[in-house]
């Protein structure tokens, strides 16, 4: 068996720590975005442009055709795409959150690793089940230079996972426990591979994610730690809201834990937004599915009143970083927002 991060010091580290890069991967999928494409490489370009001088950006472009046009329309928006790194290769869809690198660091020896999953596309999209080798595509081209890589050959999404970088994770049962994934591999032994594999020692497991999440309840559209003792909860007022009773758990179950040194952790309440699909369907909208940068903090908005609110929220937590919204309304047609499309590399 080979030796895992955690016997060689290595551990997943918090998105607020100072980042080296952002990866994306510029959007095509006509089946996650049916007619909806353009739109979403106009949002694509705020995002680039809104973020590329605090956390320099990695992109991935299937072809020179698309680098190309990636270029031009960066260009239009004043991008300087110099400052672009475009890595050909080929992948199906944008979440590279969830089936891109997840690096790690090692404290003593500054070294960083990476962690590459198994990734099933939830299994529910065939068609997007090439992306499992985006990782591997990555490291033959030479994307990641010397870096060790991990695999744990378990089915597991970067957006499950939730780290504050000194050895706690939140998760879901929902999801790291749905027969979609493992269904051969029960709760603790789950628990062993996420601390011998991530570096922590304690894992906070809620219990489901938000309702129509195609995800299977990701924890990145319920919580996120913004220091390691802090956590932002997603928190519905609306007692007659499908999410209302699963927000609720999720506070009571956060209010009950502790952070390293046994000290209660600190709960904030982000409100949700309220967005329905073209077809009346609730959409899984969460403010909770932001981007902490070096210098600057991306935040989904929905068109919707708490907007102004959650920005404001998200804002006092991070007073030294500006705090940007980005209408990610056509982008949640796909199933994701901010932090499902981007992948934070550590320095």
């Amino acid at each position: 068996m080979q030796d895992t991060p955690l016997k060689l010091g290595f551990h997943a580290v918090a998105e607020w720590e100072k980042h080296s890069a952002l990866w994306l991967a510029w959007p095509y999928d006509e089946i996650t975005f049916p007619d909806q494409v353009e739109k979403v490489e106009k949002i694509y370009i705020e995002i680039i442009k809104s973020i590329y001088e605090s956390d320099p950006v990695k992109l991935l472009v299937l072809n020179e055709d698309m680098k190309k046009k990636a270029v031009r329309l960066l260009k239009e928006a004043s991008v300087d795409v110099d400052k672009i790194t475009f890595i050909v290769t080929d992948y199906a869809d944008v979440w590279t959150r969830d089936y891109g690198p997840m690096f790690l660091k090692n404290t003593k020896t500054k070294e960083r690793a990476i962690l590459k999953w198994e990734y099933n596309a939830y299994g529910k999209f065939p068609e997007l089940l090439k992306d499992n080798k985006v990782v591997l595509n990555l490291k033959k081209a030479g994307a990641f230079g010397n870096e060790k890589i991990f695999m744990p050959r378990i089915i597991m999404e970067g957006g499950s996972l939730e780290v504050n970088g000194e050895g706690i994770v939140i998760t879901t049962e929902q999801c790291l426990l749905h027969s979609d994934r493992n269904p051969d591999i029960g709760k603790e032994k789950i628990e062993d591979i996420l601390k011998n594999y991530l570096g922590v020692k304690k894992i906070i497991w809620l219990k489901n994610g938000i309702v129509n999440d195609h995800t299977d309840g990701h924890i990145d559209d319920i919580a996120k730690f913004v220091s390691t003792d802090t956590v932002l909860c997603g928190y519905e007022e609306d007692p007659n809201d499908p999410n209302f009773e699963i927000l609720k758990s999720a506070y009571e179950i956060l209010e009950k834990s502790t952070d390293k040194n046994e000290n209660p952790i600190k709960i904030i309440k982000l409100p949700m937004p309220h967005m329905n699909y073209d077809n009346g369907e609730k959409a899984p909208a969460s403010y909770a599915n932001f981007y902490i940068g070096n210098r600057v903090v991306l935040v989904p908005t929905f068109g919707d009143e708490n907007d102004d609110l959650a920005i404001r929220i998200i804002q006092s937590v991070f007073p030294d970083r500006e705090v940007t919204g980005i209408d990610c309304r056509d982008i949640l047609y796909g199933g994701g927002a901010i932090h499902c499309l981007t992948r934070d590399e550590p320095v």
